[in-house]
């Protein structure tokens, strides 16, 4: 049976085929008998799964962010098209193209990732430059940024989102600098780097895609400014000078004012 992807799917489809579980949950009906809701995943949506009579038992055979094998039907109920499933069963992820299931392939995160590099190491301004490897030969940070999303629901809400969001702000400011004499291009595209970088702790993106508790309650303006302070530390320890406080000042009131 050849692969029919969410955005295909319509009413009274049978389907023996892989999908990406990107949430589950197991519920109880009002006669207390268990049944488990699915969302169902691939590169082009999501779709809500029944299983009706399921079991802990089940339950524990996968978890949020395996790839599973779906044996079912499609219906239409209270206007939107879900999947009622007879069978689902956990996939070894190395047998599947992961292309099918994610916006960004890790080829495509990697290719942002040396754009991100290259045109960080760009920038004129040493103090700058210095900054930005800071950040570069972070590899905690690296890893976090190449596959947190950039958001949850509004935009880029997948994994690599958020370099991908980042790295398309910073080849915007790379156009549009040099049409405005007064502009510092290094320190747009400074901002422009900085600007969601909080949104690596903010958002938890590890199984499903949701808020951290410091995400919460602190959220990424201010998470981004602490995440800057530290490495403005880095920076003068390794360079043996203070950072500039004005150009400091002015990288922060870039993130913190970016919503307005």
């Amino acid at each position: 049976m050849s692969r029919r992807y969410v955005r295909d799917l319509s009413e009274r489809d049978e389907l023996d085929q892989v999908f990406l579980a990107a949430d589950k949950q197991l519920r109880a009906n009002r006669a207390g008998n268990l049944y488990m809701h699915v969302r169902l995943a691939d590169r082009t949506g999501v779709v809500s799964g029944m299983l009706w009579n399921a079991s802990e038992k089940l339950s524990s055979t996968f978890e949020t962010g395996d790839f599973v094998n779906v044996q079912g039907s499609t219906q239409i109920y209270n206007g939107n098209l879900q999947v009622i499933v007879n069978r689902i069963d956990r996939v070894d992820p190395s047998t599947v193209d992961e292309s099918e299931f994610f916006q960004l392939a890790t080829a495509n995160i990697d290719t942002l990732g040396a754009r991100l590099a290259e045109m960080l190491r760009s920038q004129s301004n040493v103090h700058l430059r210095n900054l930005a490897e800071c950040f570069l030969v972070d590899e905690e940070f690296m890893d976090k940024i190449s596959r947190a999303p950039a958001g949850v629901k509004n935009h880029h809400a997948y994994r690599g989102g958020l370099l991908e969001h980042i790295v398309s702000v910073m080849e915007l400011t790379a156009i549009v600098a040099p049409r405005y004499e007064d502009v510092d291009a290094d320190l747009l595209l400074m901002g422009a780097f900085l600007h969601d970088a909080g949104k690596i702790d903010e958002l938890c993106y590890d199984r499903q895609l949701g808020y951290s508790d410091e995400g919460q309650l602190v959220g990424h303006l201010v998470m981004g400014v602490g995440l800057l302070d530290a490495k403005l530390g880095e920076v003068e320890k390794l360079s043996g000078e203070p950072f500039p406080a004005e150009l400091a000042h002015r990288l922060k009131h870039m993130i913190v004012s970016h919503h307005g």
